[in-house]
């Protein structure tokens, strides 16, 4: 079990000031599987309505006055839902980079879900995406290197959507990366996306970053994307989200891995 930080004190504006909010979610878990030895690495909480209504439904709720009570929430609920649930592998939380104030202080009710409901620092990856809105890339890597000093995993998603992911790469390497599905979309037949794919791979190598795709829909892609050295993936091809589960996957997708 992961040694639990108890010296962090003092107070934090956004806990303090930020209204409760005025409407609940609930989320869905999504598996991130290892094709080498076609396990579960890891499951993402995906946010929805409380019966099941799609992520934007939620999301579009969310303003300055909501986006800090918000972003705690999810935090607190995925981990509390994920231990429920008997999760064994990796929780992946999605964060927004504007709802933290001071990552040392904002972490505070996430390292106490972590020790009430024992579920390891290690096993978590806080992600971000990278065409996300922040005050200064500054401000997003002070974030991810404060969480790796906590023992949490960091990513960047949907990378190569934006426009500052070389960027950001240069400034903080996470320990995963995960392609932007417009990358992987029909990979198998496209030479320019093959390129692309294979050069963001071989830097992934380089910085020692581990790269995940992601919106994974038939074999094909599977098939070429492994051919490229990529192991970690995550689609509809594996698994849908489960609502309030995690997700059973059918053993027919591993045929011809």
């Amino acid at each position: 079990m992961t040694d639990f930080p108890t010296s962090l004190t003092g107070g934090c504006k956004g806990c303090k000031d930020s209204p409760a909010l005025d409407f609940d979610f609930e989320f869905a878990y999504q598996p991130i599987v290892d094709i080498r030895n076609r396990s579960v690495f890891a499951h993402e909480a995906l946010v929805r309505g409380v019966n099941g209504e799609s992520a934007y439904s939620i999301l579009s709720r969310i303003d300055d006055n909501n986006r800090y009570r918000f972003d705690q929430l999810c935090r607190t609920r995925a981990i509390s839902t994920a231990a429920r649930l008997n999760m064994t592998e990796h929780l992946s939380i999605n964060f927004l980079p504007n709802a933290v104030y001071r990552p040392e202080l904002c972490i505070r009710s996430t390292l106490e879900a972590a020790r009430t409901y024992q579920f390891p620092l290690d096993r978590l990856i806080f992600e971000t995406v990278e065409s996300e809105h922040a005050d200064s890339n500054r401000h997003l890597t002070n974030i991810l290197r404060e969480y790796r000093e906590f023992g949490f995993k960091t990513a960047i998603d949907d990378f190569g959507a934006g426009y500052s992911g070389l960027s950001l790469l240069a400034d903080f390497q996470p320990d995963l990366i995960k392609l932007d599905m417009a990358l992987v979309r029909d990979i198998h037949r496209d030479r320019v996306r093959q390129a692309i794919v294979r050069g963001v791979v071989t830097m992934c190598t380089e910085l020692g970053v581990t790269v995940i795709a992601e919106g994974i829909e038939c074999a094909e892609e599977r098939d070429f994307l492994a051919d490229c050295g990529i192991f970690l993936m995550q689609g509809y091809w594996f698994a849908r989200p489960a609502f309030k589960a995690l997700a059973q996957i059918d053993p027919g997708v591993w045929q011809n891995a």
